[in-house]
Parts: C-alpha cells; structure tokens; sequence
C-alpha cells in the first residue's frame, strides 16, 4: 500500500512487515497521514487510534510505519455485545 492509499478512517492491521515494533500485532484507525514530517522514501508518519478487542479505541498514537507492510482491514472488529442492565429491586410488602 504506498501513502497516496492510507487515508483518514481507513481501518489497518499492523505487523512486522509494517515495523519492527510490531512484534504484537495491531490494528488502528487512522486519523490523519503527517504528510509534512520529512521521512525516509517509503515510511510514512500517521496518527492513528488503536482499536480493541471489540473495535473500539483505546489509545491514540503516532506511528512511523513502512507504507509497503501496512494491511488494510477487510472487515472491522467484532462489535462489543450489549451491555445488559440489570433488573430493576422488586418491592416486597407484606
């Protein structure tokens, strides 16, 4: 994937191929690509946040990653079940 591809919102699982910090795999949202920060020919600066589990954002980040190793996410997380609330005190009278 080079950088004209990367765009805000895209949904991308990150691997060594992408760096060598990602020996645990993960996958982010992106916000935005740092287009004005100078990098070497092939990396790219980009601000991301990283998605959980149930694909909901639990940090953001700046990642310096190679464009070539960055996998777009065909399908997004799984969605978090509904939380359930509980049942309401009954009122016992006697």
């Amino acid at each position: 994937m080079s950088l004209r591809q990367i765009r805000s919102g895209d949904v991308l699982y990150l691997t060594p191929s992408a760096s060598p910090q990602f020996v645990r795999p993960i996958t982010v949202r992106v916000i935005r690509v740092l287009t004005d920060w100078h990098t070497y020919h092939g990396w790219c600066w980009i601000d991301v946040y990283e998605l959980g589990s149930h694909g909901d954002a639990v940090d953001r980040r700046s990642l310096y990653v190679l464009c070539e190793g960055v996998h777009r996410r065909t399908t997004p997380p799984a969605a978090a079940p509904p939380r359930r609330r509980p049942l309401p005190r009954q009122r016992v009278t006697v």
